[in-house]
């Protein structure tokens, strides 16, 4: 890999820094994470302040009524641990009740049976537990304060709020989320005492505070009050895991992702297909180009949707679908003159609206981080008295017994929520994260193409005109973001793409993003964040 081009020829520049840096959606948040750096927290500890912070300023988004997942670089052992956050159905749901309840097929996004067990309270204080300086009650008080005493809601997450006015006042105890009875303005200000009570608890007693208390309660007095099937016991049986994340090489460089059951491994299939191609040499918005990083990622959501489940309940062949010879025989399926038709999954040999944030601490420790609801505001349904908002995730269960990915009670879902990590020599050198639900393995893809392939900064690789299969599946629509030359358009419609061009508000499609690059011989660090947020990188 060739030294990092500094040239600026982004919108705007990247940040630098020395002692510490922190990349999210919203200013208020990465200034939390900042502040924990500069009290002597660390990566782990900067990360939960800014996770925090990100759900009282994008409710929409992310809180800890949802999930999370992270990848952890300990600098002192050099090794990347794998954070699953994520919450399981309940016990006592199962396909022949919800047939029995008249639903087939596939499971209705907002349906009160769509909520999981929220994974992010207990994610949150594992990962400072196992890797952090401080407390819980020490890296939540950015975000109580802000909770209690108000902030003034931003450009692009006030317009999502807006967005979601009606279905705001369709759902339960949502009050606090509409202000004299609307949703927020750009510039109003907001308090949201609900969540502000929670996230003390929470600093106060700790997981158990939230598990095992009267916000349990509320989760499931709420739930069960809407027809739900949650209970005491599936939230006090909840627990995070720990793993080994899952990689491959692409010229020379690590790529880290979690594994499944989140979706990283679809971004890992599509980048073992594309480096046998000389993507270097082909111009960034070129049709050629365009078109066989498009199918490579087709070949990686067909064989993704197909395996990718609860490995504790059906193991993923990971080793088999990212093997050398897999690779050969997928990329064989891939012409330059034609858009495949919707291939289907293969059959390896033998051998999952969110945020995303990420922190690198003065000592080389690295956290890739990601919490997300799911869908905008996650199932619509508040908590009475507690100001959470309850995830929808699982919403991406199959209703098919036969398929790995079939809901079952006590089982985690396919989850859309990615971090990533690059590696060099065995050592960290960055670490990145795209949001936007199917969008995050292809735009994990773009972005590892631009920083390797291209040699180009982090703010630049962020900046670039994005693509994006829209439903995440191997036959659907390639949406073109506006930046995208109209004769490339043209060109991948003549090779059988179903394009369509995107501009304006409706560029969200193709989520935001965060980088953070730590140069290895100075220590140096370069931080981008994405143009389609409110975003700030913060350096000191």
């Amino acid at each position: 890999m060739k030294p990092m081009n500094f040239d600026f020829v982004s919108r705007r520049s990247m940040v630098t820094g020395r002692r510490g840096m922190v990349a999210a959606s919203n200013p208020l948040a990465a200034q939390a994470g900042l502040n924990i750096l500069r009290q002597g927290g660390n990566a782990a500890d900067a990360a939960i302040a800014t996770a925090a912070m990100m759900n009282v300023t994008a409710p929409a988004s992310t809180g800890i009524g949802g999930d999370c997942f992270a990848l952890y670089y300990d600098a002192k052992s050099g090794q990347v641990t794998a954070l699953n956050g994520s919450g399981r159905a309940p016990a006592e749901l199962s396909i022949d009740y919800l047939g029995e309840q008249g639903i087939t097929g596939e499971l209705p996004a907002r349906s009160v049976h769509a909520v999981t067990v929220p994974g992010a309270a207990m994610g949150w204080h594992d990962l400072i537990t196992r890797y952090g300086r401080m407390t819980l009650a020490d890296v939540l008080q950015d975000a109580i304060y802000y909770a209690s005493e108000g902030y003034p809601v931003t450009p692009v997450f006030g317009a999502s709020w807006q967005a979601s006015e009606q279905l705001l006042k369709n759902g339960p105890n949502t009050e606090d989320y509409l202000p004299q009875g609307k949703a927020p303005q750009v510039g109003q200000v907001v308090t949201l005492p609900g969540l502000a009570s929670t996230l003390r608890a929470v600093a106060e007693g700790g997981p158990q505070a939230f598990y095992e208390s009267p916000v349990a309660d509320a989760i499931v007095e709420t739930l069960q009050a809407q027809g739900g099937l949650m209970t005491k016991e599936d939230l006090k049986k909840h627990t995070s895991t720990w793993g080994d994340p899952i990689s491959v090489d692409y010229r020379g460089v690590t790529v880290v992702e979690h594994p499944p059951n989140g979706q990283g491994l679809a971004a890992l299939m599509a980048l073992k297909i594309a480096e046998a191609w000389d993507l270097a040499s082909m111009d960034n918005l070129s049709p050629e180009k365009l078109h066989l990083m498009v199918e490579a990622m087709r070949l990686g959501f067909a064989d993704a949707r197909q395996y990718i489940a609860d490995p504790d309940v059906s193991p993923v062949p990971v080793d088999a679908l990212l093997s050398e010879s897999y690779a050969a025989q997928r990329r064989a399926m891939v012409s330059a003159d034609a858009a495949m038709q919707p291939p289907g999954y293969g059959t390896p040999p033998d051998s999952s609206n969110t945020i995303y944030l990420c922190v690198v601490d003065g000592d080389g420790n690295a956290c890739s981080f990601i919490n997300s609801l799911y869908m905008g505001f996650g199932s619509g349904i508040v908590a009475k008295g507690t100001g959470v908002f309850l995830q929808n995730r699982g919403a991406n269960f199959v209703l098919d017994p036969t398929h790995p990915n079939a809901l079952a009670g006590g089982k985690r879902p396919y989850h859309t929520i990615i971090p990533g990590m690059l590696l060099k020599d065995g050592a960290f050198h960055a670490t990145f994260g795209v949001m936007g639900g199917f969008m995050q393995p292809q735009g994990h893809f773009q972005v590892v193409n631009a920083l390797i392939d291209d040699d180009i900064n982090p703010q630049e690789a962020l900046d670039r005109p994005r693509w994006c299969l829209t439903a995440g599946t191997d036959d659907s629509t390639l949406a073109l973001e506006e930046g995208i030359p109209v004769k490339t358009m043209a060109r991948l419609a003549e090779l059988g793409h179903r394009v369509q061009p995107i501009s304006g508000r409706g560029r969200g499609l193709f989520g935001s993003g965060q980088i953070i690059i730590r140069d290895q011989k100075s220590g140096a660090l370069f931080g981008g964040s994405d143009p389609r947020k409110d975003g700030l990188v913060a350096g000191y």
